[in-house]
């Protein structure tokens, strides 16, 4: 469980770092920006509904990932 929450957190910030890149070398006119913040947002609710539905099945307790 702890790999695929790193995994997907690291993921995220990827994602976060390349819309930063192609903010600069686009000049904030194409697409790819909003194409990245977009899969960071889906990849943040889908974190959040993976440990909302852990949760639910007992994968992880109140103190944390097993």
């Amino acid at each position: 469980m702890r790999i695929v929450v790193v995994v997907v957190l690291i993921a995220i910030i990827v994602s976060l770092f390349s819309a930063l890149v192609f903010l600069y070398r686009d000049k904030g006119r194409g697409t790819r920006i909003v194409k990245a913040l977009a899969l960071r947002v889906a990849l943040s609710v889908g974190l959040f509904a993976f440990l909302m539905i852990a949760y639910h099945l007992g994968w992880i307790g109140p103190r944390g990932l097993r």
